[in-house]
């Protein structure tokens, strides 16, 4: 190997550690986006008004 291919093979793994922090950067961010919107969507969902008896038994002979 010669010297220009060394610097060549370091500049090139150099690069794509680079771009994959940026992508990992761009995955959380994209992530973060998601978490907040689904928390948004679930506020805003109403709440059941729904008398005290009801959900505290379970049918199981069914």
């Amino acid at each position: 190997m010669d010297v220009s291919s060394i610097a060549k093979l370091s500049t090139s793994i150099a690069e794509t550690g680079q771009r994959q922090e940026v992508n990992l950067a761009v995955l959380k961010k994209a992530q973060q986006i998601q978490e907040s919107t689904a928390t948004q969507l679930l506020a805003a969902l109403p709440q059941p008004n729904l008398p005290a008896h009801l959900g505290n038994k379970i049918n199981t002979t069914a």
